[in-house]
């Protein structure tokens, strides 16, 4: 206890109110500065880095999901005694950012082309100023303990500078070009699109085959983009087709443009497809792209950045590339030269995250990242262990995408962002620029207009947020981070690209050192959870309602590595019943006296019940410091789940219970100081998990200060000063007391006593003698009171226990109306019986089997099952009924 920490409490409120006391619990942490690392210090380093939200961002259930799980391995490794460090920050969002401050400018009547580059920067300052950082507020409701005071931006000045500084370096080296490729176009945009923001959606169009050419050198392709065929540059056939071998290397007319296209072989063209001819348009086809540089052909492009038909010298010029479809089609078909039509023809299509129009390939001078040595590097980091990767099976997952770059589309046209440092001359000069350097001056130069890819400056994140490219002593202490825990469906948009630019800024260091894959939050029926199918979850109502650490431990519970993880509402209610269980089991342990300030006596001065609590909590200690260890997030809330709820609450207090009102006066001692130490540990392991109502809970058991920055039970001396380990035959003992208190519980119920109604009874048997030092802790547990002499039983039980039989034998005379009880009992044989008879009808009628499904006659045969045990049982009880 620190000399300034609150006194313990001896009691606590009735319940627990997370609205009230969150807040204020949040920003005690804070104020005391519990999150802040210190660069300096000689305590082993722990590090990781928050996966940057866009600042356009709020809360949604896949933040709140990854947040949990960093910011509890985070507070684990606090409580373990590392230099722990959770640094957040946030990402510029380019396209998020644009499309929210364009349509504000919509809204006034203007567009950013209106307003120019230098005024609509300024305006999306402004916005951000105003409305970013939403989420790091939120990130607060949700507990995190990240480090505020390293709060990052990837625009802010030192972030700008390592982004500026990577760019020259890599293009001193020859690994950053310009070059014409095609890319993914979003013409409402004017802008590039990286493949992390295009969706691929199965949609509805048509499939035409048109007739290329006339006569014996005609050829009939097809295509659901009508309109690129003014763009074509060849047919394509396969070598070893027969069909067309005789017109491989000849040309032929492209109907509309009077121009004549050479017919090629190439390997890539599925004979089985269509009609084993394709239309080759390599300006507005990845696949048509390749096939055009292999047989170096013209690549024509046909649309300008609006995706109207541009520079065809036809009719359709100026046209939208969707109106070109239909008027090229009708005019095809003017001509006769539809061959067939098919819709509606179901295929996939690329559409924009953002504006949510369908994307055109289309070729376009761009920047990009010769991705082949650093992609390599960040292979090789993996295969010779520097980075491990958590599941192991996913690194294959890492192997397929790493081992199978493209080169990297850097550039976008866009005007919020990192600008590319890059300055063209009068005479054609090309200067890249670093940060410490003066551009170019004088008549003529100008700075490339376009701005990176959000995931240019993001890859950087791991080290450019500690300093980079100062040496600084964040970056000293604290890189490689330790750990990256991320969702396995941006393994390769963030996860490589970091591996790729941390190796090669850092001297093949990686940015950390394992890289822990979680799966996606889905509803509880598996399916993904989105807007439009009407199942998606506000974290925020769901902490509103039920508390933070209700959500917290229901997606920490989920958990498991690299696993999609199902969530509802009802989980999240389990979620806080199980607080309120730790809330009233801590309620009643002070109410009672338990106490952490006397120590925990040897095993010899314990009575059974504490040695068994005591062994167990030493196993779910080691279990649990094993599995966060591991990354096993839901086999350690499971873990604490079970010894929380069923072993503590559920029988420990109740043995406890015994002890504390009809034990001697060492005995209560003992169960006080017992119980505060079980209390102490059970807060501590549960603490990375549900912060908040453990901290209420454990000031008021200790009076410590916090248990932030408490110690983890794990080899910490408090614990290991008064562990006892297990007892196999206490063990046993319990688990016969177990079996007993329940078996008579059930036995009891069948009878038809109510659960408080103190019954008379004659416990004995060789079974019961081995446990007989619990007799008064069975009994009342279960509502028995002496026999005394004269006893007559009404009912007896035999239960066989691991040491031998325990019989129970029970007075009912007076306790139960035997009158009414025969008369409900004989109404539910009368029930069964009648399901028998049903069952058995139906079973035995041959045409029923016949033709029944056989899910159809189990439930049948199951039911039949059902109502056999159900008459056994009740002729039972009414055999065992006193008489009337």
């Amino acid at each position: 206890m620190t000399e300034n920490a609150p006194a313990p409490q001896t009691d606590l409120p009735g319940s627990w109110t997370p609205a009230d006391e969150e807040s204020a619990i949040y920003q005690r942490w804070v104020d005391a500065g519990y999150f802040t690392a210190d660069a300096g210090s000689d305590r082993p380093p722990f590090s990781v880095v928050i996966p940057p939200p866009n600042v356009t961002g709020s809360l949604h259930i896949g933040h709140a999901f990854e947040h949990t799980l960093i910011d509890t391995i985070t507070r684990y490794h606090r409580m373990l005694g590392e230099e722990s460090l959770y640094l957040p920050g946030m990402d510029h969002a380019s396209i998020a950012v644009h499309a929210l401050v364009e349509k504000q400018l919509r809204a006034e009547g203007t567009s950013r082309r209106e307003l120019g580059r230098e005024k609509f920067v300024e305006r999306v300052w402004e916005w951000k100023a105003e409305h970013g950082g939403q989420i790091l507020a939120q990130m607060k409701r949700l507990g995190e303990s990240v480090d505020w005071t390293r709060e990052r931006f990837t625009m802010d000045e030192g972030l700008s500078k390592a982004v500026n500084t990577i760019f020259k370096r890599l293009y001193d080296d020859g690994l950053i070009y310009r070059a014409e490729r095609l890319v993914n176009w979003s013409p409402e945009l004017r802008s590039v699109l990286s493949d992390a923001e295009v969706d691929h959606e199965e949609v509805e169009g048509e499939l035409v085959s048109m007739r290329y050419g006339d006569g014996d050198g005609a050829i009939v392709v097809a295509t659901t983009r009508m309109e690129t065929m003014l763009g074509d540059t060849a047919v394509a056939v396969h070598p070893d087709d027969e069909r067309y071998a005789h017109l491989v290397g000849t040309e032929v007319e492209l109907p509309l443009t009077g121009r004549r296209i050479p017919i090629v072989a190439d390997s890539h063209v599925d004979p089985e497809f269509g009609t084993g001819a394709v239309k080759v348009t390599p300006a507005h086809d990845p696949n048509d792209f390749e096939i055009g540089q292999r047989h170096d052909l013209p690549m024509r492009t046909i649309m300008d950045e609006t995706g109207r038909i541009d520079g065809t010298g036809t009719e359709f010029d100026g046209m939208d590339r969707f109106e070109a479809r239909v008027a090229v089609r009708e005019k095809l078909r003017e001509q006769g030269r539809i061959v067939a039509e098919k819709r509606p023809y179901l295929h996939s299509v690329g559409h924009s995250q953002r504006s949510k129009e369908p994307i055109e390939p289309r070729l376009s001078l761009q920047w990009f990242v010769k991705v082949g040595p650093l992609a390599k590097a960040a292979g090789d980091a993996v295969r010779d262990g520097r980075v491990a990767v958590h599941p192991p099976e996913m690194a294959k997952r890492y192997f397929d995408w790493v081992d199978n770059l493209h080169d990297w589309c850097i550039s976008r046209q866009l005007w919020w962002g990192h600008r590319i440092p890059v300055w063209y001359g009068p005479e054609g000069e090309v200067v890249c620029v670093g940060p410490d350097e003066e551009p170019p001056s004088g008549e003529g130069w100008t700075q490339d207009e376009d701005v990176l890819d959000t995931w240019f400056s993001s890859g950087l994140w791991p080290f450019s947020t500690l300093g980079w490219p100062e040496k600084t002593p964040d970056l000293s202490k604290f890189y490689p981070t330790t750990v990256l825990v991320t969702g396995y469906d941006i393994l390769f948009f963030w996860v490589v690209r970091m591996m790729m630019m941390g190796l090669y800024a850092m001297d093949g260091e990686p940015p950390f050192r394992t890289i822990a894959l979680h799966g996606m939050v889905r509803d509880q029926f598996g399916k993904k959870m989105s807007k439009t199918a009407g199942n998606g979850v506000d974290p925020i109502e769901w902490m509103d309602r039920y508390g933070t650490d209700a959500l917290r431990f229901t997606l920490t519970r989920g958990a498991n590595p690299g696993v999609d993880v199902p969530i509802s509402e009802e989980w999240v209610n389990g979620s806080r019943s199980f607080c309120t269980k730790l809330w009233n089991a801590t309620r009643f342990a002070l109410m009672n006296g338990a106490t952490v300030a006397r120590p925990v006596p040897g095993a010899a001065e314990l009575t059974e019940a504490d040695r068994w609590i005591l062994g167990r909590l030493g196993a779910v200690v080691s279990e649990v410091d094993g599995q966060l260890a591991d990354f096993q997030f839901a086999k350690s809330t499971e873990s604490l789940y079970a010894f929380t709820w069923n072993e503590l609450c559920d029988w420990y207090l109740e043995l406890a219970k015994v002890q504390l009102y009809q034990g001697d006066e060492k005995t209560v001692e003992n169960t006080r100081a017992v119980l505060g130490h079980v209390l102490d540990t059970v807060l501590r392991l549960l603490h990375p998990f549900i912060p908040f109502v453990t901290e209420r809970l454990w000031l008021a058991l200790t009076g410590g200060e916090s248990l932030v920055v408490a110690q983890w039970p794990a080899g910490s001396p408090q614990f290991t000063e008064h562990r006892i380990e297990a007892d196999p035959v206490v063990d046993a003992r319990i688990a016969d007391v177990q079996k007993l208190v329940t078996e008579i519980r059930r036995f009891r119920s069948d009878q038809g006593l109510k659960p408080s109604q103190k019954v008379a009874a004659r416990l004995g048997g060789p079974g019961f003698e081995e446990v007989s030092g619990q007799a008064d802790a069975v009994r009342s547990l279960v509502r028995l009171t002496e026999a005394e002499d004269g006893f007559t039983p009404g009912a007896s039980l035999e239960v066989v226990l691991g040491s031998g039989t325990a019989t129970v034998e029970l007075d009912l005379s007076g306790a139960i109306d035997v009158v009414a009880e025969r008369k409900r009992l004989r109404k539910d044989l009368g029930v069964a019986e009648k399901e028998l008879k049903q069952t058995d009808a139906k079973l035995g009628n041959e045409g029923f089997l016949a033709k029944a499904p056989e899910n159809v006659v189990e439930k049948i045969r199951a039911r039949r099952e059902a109502a056999v045990a159900d008459i056994d049982r009740i002729n039972s009880r009414l055999a065992a009924l006193p008489s009337a």
